[in-house]
């Protein structure tokens, strides 16, 4: 081989070994998960499933998270950009489920799967899929098991509401309405917070779902009323909150605490008997699910398809607890334990 004909067979292969790598990069698939925050253990274990799941699978995922629970317009930013990056796929759990609809449309429309994990949009067809816990079951089972556990003295029970924002994301509305339904209150209309009229209920506070927010809204319900007995919770950070103002007030034993989440921080409360009951719910499970229909989106174009009998994938909830109730399903607390995250 002549030195001529070597250095044309090594240009050559540079330009085959360039070419391969331009359009491996090209055909790489993006993604994008964007939490309300990334603080929260249940938003931590969602990036967690959905990174190593995107690892897994050769995509490459961009994540974004808001500020605070309720940080609308950082999750906005994070859709446009999202966009810009040409993502095939966009993961979200909105803190605005109404107002971020907009954003989403745009990505629809820009040839883009949008999932929303956790928190329904509104209407929930503004996204092409929903992956969530079944969160008015969720809601359900901590009412039934609270009205439950009460007996006879439910007719006389005096409750605190500590539910997430004022803007009533639709995982809030869904947790709240569940709740009171399992109690026995009419909610009347069951897509509103706060309109029912049963007296037993003393009020709603917000939280931001976080420790600061629970204590700080439990605080001002004691203030309204002393008595309180049954206190319903968005989710278990506000729980912890919630426990540190009733202890403050002295009032801690007696008072019966239920959330939602299930992490592992929860679950040891319900050990330690800070909170009665929770309805633990699978993170990891709704974010690696969403990954993989990306992924099938991106190789055929196919779309999930929802659970029967409902308008969203259901990825599972159990209530856990350490005192069962008759009548009510739940799981014991090692179990909870076994399952848990965070």
């Amino acid at each position: 081989m002549t030195m001529k004909t070597a250095i044309r067979l090594s240009l050559a292969a540079s330009a085959l070994a360039l070419a391969a790598g331009a359009a491996q990069a090209q055909d790489t698939v993006k993604a994008c998960l964007i939490t309300k925050t990334d603080i929260n253990p249940f938003f931590v274990k969602m990036k967690e499933g959905a990174t190593a799941k995107a690892e897994e699978l050769g995509i490459e995922l961009m994540t974004f998270a808001g500020k605070v629970d309720g940080d609308h317009e950082t999750q906005q930013q994070a859709v446009e950009s999202c966009i810009a990056a040409g993502v095939k796929g966009i993961l979200i759990t909105a803190s605005d489920t109404k107002a971020i609809v907009d954003s989403v449309s745009q990505a629809r429309d820009a040839g883009i799967l949008v999932i929303a994990l956790d928190t329904p949009l509104d209407p929930i067809d503004a996204a092409d899929a929903t992956f969530a816990t079944d969160n008015r079951e969720a809601g359900r089972l901590i009412g039934a098991w609270a009205a439950g556990k009460l007996g006879d003295e439910a007719a006389n029970a005096k409750i605190a509401m500590l539910d997430l924002t004022p803007s009533a994301p639709s995982v809030d509305v869904l947790r709240d309405q569940g709740f009171l339904e399992g109690f026995g209150v009419d909610v009347k209309d069951e897509n509103v917070i706060g309109d029912e009229d049963d007296a037993r209920v003393i009020g709603h506070e917000t939280t931001s779902g976080n420790e600061e927010g629970g204590q700080s809204a439990m605080e001002a319900l004691l203030q309204r009323d002393p008595d309180i007995n049954v206190v319903y919770t968005i989710n278990e950070p506000a729980a912890a909150g919630a426990y540190e103002a009733l202890d403050s007030f002295g009032k801690a034993d007696g008072v019966l605490i239920v959330s939602v989440d299930g992490g592992c921080p929860g679950v040891a409360n319900v050990e330690a008997g800070v909170i009665g009951a929770t309805s633990q719910q699978y993170p990891l499970e709704m974010a690696s699910k969403g990954i993989e229909a990306i992924s099938a989106f991106a190789k055929d174009g196919s779309k999930p398809e929802n659970s029967e009998g409902l308008d969203f994938v259901n990825t599972g909830v159990n209530l856990v607890t350490g005192e069962p109730v008759e009548g009510v399903e739940s799981i014991s607390i090692e179990e909870g334990k076994d399952r848990c995250w965070g």
